[in-house]
């Protein structure tokens, strides 16, 4: 059961899923900056509202005559702006320049040059050459020299 947990673990795509959600995180920050900060307010003024978060107000009544409660549906599209922005960042940002660097590996691996391995790939690949090795049939040759 460990050993199985150990290959899950160094798996490339569960570090690239931890670095992804790591860098994720930090563009999502800085990306709601921007929205909360600038494109609120200035679509917020737009539409006659503090900020987009209070934007296209929808008052429901209530039936106990109460309070009426408000639907701020500027909400929904402050959302969605942002799921955008973080998803055009996360894109242009990460996904463009990783496949552009995995074109060039493969362009040179056609070619023949040298492609730099991870760690993990060069150490099954120098454990797979090994395993190989020790796995071929000693032959003796019936030479012996004696000095």
């Amino acid at each position: 059961m460990l050993k199985g947990f150990k290959e899950f673990i160094l798996r490339g795509n569960v570090i690239d899923l931890a670095v992804a959600v790591v860098i994720g995180t930090a563009f999502t920050a800085i990306v709601s900056a921007i929205v909360d900060g600038v494109i609120n307010p200035a679509i917020g003024a737009l539409f006659n509202a503090s900020d987009l978060a209070k934007a296209f107000p929808l008052t429901i009544p209530t039936l106990s005559g109460g309070e009426p409660a408000v639907i701020y549906f500027g909400a929904v599209l402050a959302a969605v702006i942002n799921f955008l922005l973080v998803a055009f960042v996360v894109y242009f940002g990460l996904i463009v320049p990783v496949n552009v660097l995995k074109k060039r590996a493969e362009a040179r691996k056609a070619v023949g040059g040298e492609v730099v391995e991870t760690p993990v790939e060069a150490e099954v690949a120098l454990l797979t050459e090994i395993r190989d090795l020790l796995a071929r049939p000693v032959v003796d040759s019936g030479k012996h020299t004696e000095s």
